[in-house]
């Protein structure tokens, strides 16, 4: 069973949360600089002798309750010693004896001596299980003394490029193509400098990060099979009439060094990495790797915006909300790690498509009493779609606040998406996909967003690769339909969604007028832009 912690006792149980960071301002329309903020009083992870300084223990975990023996079985308990038997009372040994009624039903069936063993055998099961300092190394001690040690991170000084003015770099030896591959054909940019001088919008880096989920292909090709094949992420969306590219200033930011034999030392980069796309006011969109990235990946927006001050929608047929284990970091726990250490308010974490095994029915009562707001298939399925979709952009859009989206792609159903780590069967399709994306990039304050979980060896069709370049599309889609002011409710193109020939729906009229608006609006833009060159001239 798990307790049910209030909001209040939640937040009390973070025992050393990190410094809160400079807030930063919001994106308007056009392209605002965020002052970059000090690197935050950040903890070190979980290497070397370093202590993880936060609670390890998951709060929801309730012990099983222990019992008393009736003194009716004392003669059965005669070879025990006195720990023995406040063992066997204790809670360790629940799991294994039963209730009290069951224990002693036990006890009297069998002998002392037989009993005896039985005792044994639990406690070295528990034994086994736990820490046992001298008997357990807490962890593998890394070579500090190796002239390389920070080889895979190490920057290459600028002094050794050659002299440029800082901004794009195209890549393309010919008009869009003959060069290396770009997520989705953009320029490169290589540093801060480059984002600010370029005044980048939407800064896309990879991050291929493949220990974070421990079984399947763990996605260390996805960012290079996204560049390669992706190619669907540029270009005009035909939904809304956008062409993202044209709208915003999109940039290829690279990889981001991972050390693929440590994912606890890759933790740290990764988050200064994002956190320096976000200080100079662009939309980092990291392609992954593993979900393990969402901790580092949210941190770093709350260390640019401040802490609680950023939502998450997160998609995923899994809660990734678990806790407790051996391993602090996994693409099973960043959730719950990143409500622990205070990064986001637990109200402001928003999960959609959950249908997985698990969460059970304690920790669903755990999620709504905490106040985390969730949207399962089976909502789904009781609501239908277009209600579950209408609800989730209007939690997203609430006060205006800053939203983070997370992609797992195992929230779409594995008939479009087989190259994941953990596929479910039940989510959602292409279009729903799609479409609610695009939205909530359009109607709500997206300062970030990730898709994750892409492991494209474990498909040949390339299909997963490609269904994913269209998910981040949709993405850029919205965000360039918010700079254009197309934020109205499920916007869609008088031209692309109506021919408007005839009156069949009795509603061509309407479908004119909106036509005409928009030629009236894109004239006067043109005309904006001509008076603008003017003045320049």
């Amino acid at each position: 069973m798990m307790k049910i912690p209030t909001t209040q006792s939640f937040a009390k149980a973070r025992l050393l949360p990190l410094a809160a960071a400079i807030m930063m301002g919001g994106l308007a329309s056009g392209h605002i600089a965020a002052q970059p903020a000090p690197a935050p009083d950040t903890p070190e992870h979980v290497t070397g002798t370093n202590p993880y300084p936060y609670e390890t223990e998951d709060a929801r975990e309730e012990e099983r309750p222990g019992i008393e023996l009736p003194d009716t079985v004392s003669d059965k308990l005669a070879l025990l010693s006195e720990e023995q038997v406040a063992f066997l009372e204790s809670s360790d040994a629940g799991r294994f004896r039963g209730n009290l009624e069951k224990t002693v039903e036990y006890l009297e069936e069998n002998t002392p001596e037989h009993i005896l063993t039985w005792v044994e055998a639990m406690q070295s099961v528990v034994s086994a299980q736990r820490y046992q300092e001298g008997r357990d190394a807490p962890n593998i001690a890394l070579n500090t003394d190796s002239p390389i040690f920070n080889a895979w991170r190490l920057r290459r000084p600028a002094s050794m490029d050659p002299e440029r003015e800082p901004g794009t770099i195209s890549l393309g030896r010919y008009n869009g193509g003959g060069g290396p591959p770009t997520f989705g054909g953009f320029p490169l940019a290589l540093t801060p400098e480059d984002l600010e001088a370029a005044e980048v919008d939407v800064a896309i880096v990879g991050a291929p990060l493949n220990m974070g989920s421990g079984w399947r292909d763990s996605g260390a090709q996805a960012t290079t099979d996204m560049r390669v094949r992706g190619r669907a992420l540029g270009g005009m969306d035909q939904y809304v009439q956008v062409n993202p590219g044209s709208v915003l200033n999109i940039v290829d930011y690279g990889d981001i060094a991972i050390d693929n034999a440590s994912t606890e030392r890759s933790m740290q980069h990764i988050r200064e990495v994002v956190r320096e796309i976000g200080n100079t006011g662009a939309v980092p969109v990291i392609v992954g790797g593993d979900h393990s990235l969402s901790y580092p990946n949210v941190a770093a927006m709350a260390d640019v915006y401040g802490k609680e001050k950023v939502s998450v929608i997160h998609f995923d047929s899994h809660y990734d909300a678990w806790w407790g284990s051996p391993h602090l970091i996994s693409h099973g726990a960043p959730v719950y790690r990143l409500l622990n250490e205070g990064h986001v308010r637990i109200e402001d974490y928003i999960q959609v498509g959950l249908r997985s095994s698990g969460p059970d029915e304690a920790a669903f009562k755990w999620m709504r009493e905490n106040g985390m707001r969730y949207h399962t298939m089976a909502e789904v399925e009781q609501r239908g779609w277009d209600a579950t979709l209408e609800r989730v952009v209007a939690e997203a859009s609430e006060e205006g606040r800053k939203l983070y989206i997370s992609f797992d792609i195992d929230v779409i159903d594995p008939a479009f998406a087989v190259a994941t780590g953990t596929p479910v069967s039940g989510g959602l399709d292409m279009r729903e996909s799609i479409t609610i994306v695009r939205r909530l990039c359009a109607e709500a304050n997206v300062v970030g967003f990730e898709l994750v979980e892409l492991h494209p060896y474990l498909d040949p069709t390339y299909m997963t690769t490609l269904n994913s370049a269209h998910v981040i599309k949709a993405c850029l889609t919205g965000l360039a339909m918010r700079e254009e002011g197309l934020t109205e409710s499920f916007y869609l193109s008088p031209v692309a969604s109506e021919h408007a020939i005839d009156d069949y729906y009795g509603d061509q009229a309407d479908f004119l007028r909106h036509t005409e608006a928009l030629e009236r609006k894109g004239e006067e833009s043109d005309e904006g832009e001509g008076d603008e060159e003017s003045e320049e001239e």
